[in-house]
């Protein structure tokens, strides 16, 4: 009988591989479970600083000094950002649309439409860590924190990180170019979120001249009017992602082209995490964040006191630039493949989520916490935002870019912050006929 030729039914040597169907399914688990962790850890560079979230538990957790608590979990935010925003990607990567939503209903954010648009994806994440932050804050009373950090997110985005976009795109040519029409759409949207913070400004100050003594927070005119606008912007919102999705879709179409031309080199999202684990891992972060951001809100007041930084600066500068750093190094990545759509519908669609979106959701949601959350800021942040989005406006309206205008961008946000930093916690900055008589 002449031996089995190699590969035949009759070989009976075993396969390589036929030693695994043998293998213990808890050590299979366990080996899938290291390689879905090993490759989250290794997702980003910044997750070397996980160490410092069980370092800020656990000193918010035995009353460390007010610093170390504060330090220690301001810090332990950047690598929780960065960990949302893989989980966010590897998610988006394998649910649809309809899934998505349930995610939306669940964590607050708008992850069921970031798997049609790449630039929603990466904004995502640091919706998620702004919810918790200000959730936290808004639970404690913290209005000013709340305020500062909505203002000096969308200042960050706007400024600092299309700033950096600019700079990074003008090292390697000399101009860039980006689809302008797409730019002004966006721009004028935050031209009438800016008005709407306007306007309450000018409400109260009209209010306070006619009065004898000084007017509320709680005054019941302002709730109202700041209420009906957030509903008014909110639907604004809705509008607006109707008409990038559906309506006008084509418009948008650059900035999806340039992610499909991503290099194939390396992983794909949706190969670490299967939809489960990203969900879980949604849910873990989400809630470490909670934690760090109720230690780091608590803080705040004795920091205030100690290290004399006022909290205006602390909401605006500092916790926004940690936060979204994640999102920032992304965004400037890309610029730096010469992806500019891409790279300016990040940076200023951003800035008009927290505008349209995150800052009414909060208004309503302190309506319904009973706490004083409205859109009264005081008369120097809302002049700060209205020449910032004016000036971005100028910026954008050719559809070109320079590393000058970078610098442009970055030089007055660094005024910005400097101003903030002077800037006494108790100064009044309404918006009366005084204010206007006097600049003008």
């Amino acid at each position: 009988m002449p031996a089995p030729t190699n590969g035949s039914l009759g070989e009976s040597t075993p396969l390589l591989g036929s030693h695994r169907e043998n293998e213990p399914k808890w050590k299979s688990y366990a080996k899938s479970l290291w390689t879905m962790v090993w490759g989250t850890l290794c997702s980003n560079y910044v997750n070397v600083l996980l160490v410092f979230v069980p370092l800020g538990i656990i000193a918010g957790k035995l009353h460390w000094s007010p610093t170390a608590v504060f330090i220690l979990n301001f810090i332990a935010i950047m690598p929780l950002a960065a960990l949302l925003s893989f989980a966010t990607e590897e998610l988006s990567a394998k649910l649809g649309q309809t899934l998505g939503g349930l995610c939306n209903a669940t964590f607050g954010n708008a992850v069921e439409l970031i798997n049609k648009v790449d630039e929603m994806r990466l904004m995502a994440a640091s919706l998620l860590w702004l919810h918790a932050v200000s959730i936290v804050a808004l639970q404690a009373n913290q209005i000013r924190v709340v305020q500062a950090s909505m203002l000096g997110s969308i200042l960050s985005n706007m400024l600092l990180v299309l700033g950096c976009c600019f700079l990074a795109g003008g090292i390697r040519a000399s101009e860039r170019e980006f689809n302008a029409t797409v730019a002004s759409t966006m721009s004028s949207l935050m031209a009438v979120g800016s008005a709407a913070l306007i306007i309450p400004a000018t409400l109260y100050s009209a209010i306070s001249e006619q009065s004898d003594h000084k007017i509320p927070e709680d005054d019941p005119n302002i709730q109202f009017l700041s209420r009906g606008t957030a509903i008014i912007l909110l639907v604004l919102y809705v509008l607006y992602i109707i008409f990038q999705l559906f309506t006008h879709h084509e418009m948008f179409s650059d900035a999806e082209a340039q992610e499909g031309t991503d290099d194939e080199e390396g992983p794909k999202d949706g190969d670490t995490l299967g939809p489960v684990a990203a969900m879980v891992a949604l849910v873990l972060v989400t809630v470490v964040i909670a934690f760090c951001a109720d230690y780091l809100v608590d803080s705040i007041d004795a920091i205030v006191e100690t290290a004399h930084i006022n909290k205006t600066f602390i909401g605006l500068i500092l916790i926004p630039i940690v936060g979204n750093a994640a999102e920032h190094v992304t965004a400037v990545v890309v610029a730096l493949k010469g992806k500019m759509d891409l790279a300016v519908n990040v940076a200023i669609g951003s800035s008009l989520q927290i505008t349209l979106f995150v800052t009414p959701f909060l208004v309503i949601l302190g309506w319904i916490m009973g706490r004083n959350m409205t859109l009264h800021f005081e008369g120097f942040e809302t002049v700060i935002f209205f020449l910032s989005v004016l000036v971005v406006n100028y910026l954008i309206q050719d559809g070109k870019s320079n590393y000058l205008e970078g610098c442009m961008c970055l030089g007055m946000y660094i005024i910005i912050a400097l101003a903030f930093y002077v800037k006494p916690e108790d100064a009044s900055g309404n918006l009366g006929s005084s204010f206007f008589a006097k600049l003008f």
